[in-house]
């Protein structure tokens, strides 16, 4: 069968492809089509920096960010 299937291994550069993908899809939902806000160029580089920023996020280390908050135990008699 071709195409992805779970378990498959994505490398980098098409996951980053991907974010690229999803993050110009926010900024056109959002209407940042407007030449006059964004021109079409600016997109594609703005997609790509968040894509590049979400990679970052998705290889720190478990001790930074959101992730690194430890749930609370309360202590009972």
């Amino acid at each position: 069968m071709d195409g992805f299937e779970m378990g498959d291994s994505v490398n980098e550069e098409d996951l980053r492809d991907c974010f690229a993908m999803f993050a110009m899809m926010g900024v056109i939902v959002r209407g940042g089509l407007h030449p006059e806000l964004m021109p079409e160029d600016c997109i594609a580089r703005r997609s790509y920096e968040l894509a590049d920023a979400m990679l970052e996020a998705r290889n720190a280390k478990t001790e930074e960010g959101i992730v690194a908050i430890k749930k609370r135990v309360r202590k009972t008699r």
